[in-house]
């Protein structure tokens, strides 16, 4: 049957590229037209519209996503979510589901795409890997938008985690900005995006139920720095997806 299920899964990621512009195209607007409003109530009201893009998409690809642990996030608490990162589909799964406005570091090339860069660029910090200078703006950048009351994501893991392990290696960013400006970590554990958009298939799409696990937010200890923030945040996410495989 593994011949059938390669099939259906072209298939299917031909009807997922079709309604996912579909619906792009009748959110598109209403999501620029949110450039007109101050922040933090600009990203805000844009993340509210994602998610019902996402809500009508993920529906359509029979993906439908459950989300626990939201009462992690106090009111009024501003957080830096990490993300683990297995999949492209964790891409439109993160940003749209984590409670409050959210801008999300993010690569400069998915920018360059005509239309969607425009949108991509609104939910965005963009940053060059490459480039140093970038990487040091990013990072001025994520700071502000901090302190203007709007969560960060980040993929610690930097890219799509392609090996047989549940985290590959951390990055050190995340956890320099909670030094930094003393801003609490936030994990964010995706599930089944593996299954539904593996990254070492091309062209390839199940349908599957996807989860977004918030847990409790790691605040940063008095005297610790980014290496040891880094590698207890590590240790928590690894602990909790070795219980759900697990369970």
């Amino acid at each position: 049957m593994n011949w059938f299920k390669e099939i259906f899964a072209r298939i299917w990621a031909v009807w997922g590229i079709i309604s996912f512009i579909t619906t792009f195209l009748l959110f598109f607007i209403p999501s620029m037209l949110t450039h007109l409003l101050p922040e933090p109530s600009s990203s805000k009201v844009f993340i509210r519209i994602a998610r019902l893009w996402m809500d009508i998409w993920l529906f359509l690809i029979a993906c439908p996503v459950r989300v626990k642990g939201k009462d992690n996030f106090k009111p009024g608490v501003t957080y830096i979510v990490t993300c683990n990162h297995n999949s492209l589909m964790d891409v439109p799964i993160s940003s749209p589901y984590i409670p409050g406005a959210n801008r999300t570091i993010a690569k400069t090339s998915f920018a360059k795409i005509p239309l969607f860069g425009l949108y991509y660029r609104k939910g965005s910090v963009l940053v060059d890997r490459k480039s140093d200078s970038s990487r040091k703006e990013s990072f001025i950048k994520m700071k502000a938008v901090l302190a203007s009351g709007i969560h960060m994501c980040i993929y610690p893991e930097g890219t799509r985690n392609k090996t047989n392990q549940l985290l590959g290696n951390f990055h050190s960013g995340a956890f320099k900005l909670s030094i930094d400006t003393g801003k609490s970590i936030l994990p964010g554990i995706i599930l089944h995006t593996k299954k539904v958009m593996p990254a070492n298939k091309t062209f390839y799409l199940l349908p599957h139920r996807l989860e977004f696990h918030f847990l409790p937010a790691i605040e940063v200890i008095i005297g610790e720095n980014g290496d040891k923030l880094r590698e207890r945040t590590r240790r928590i996410m690894q602990a909790y997806l070795e219980s759900v495989v697990k369970s």
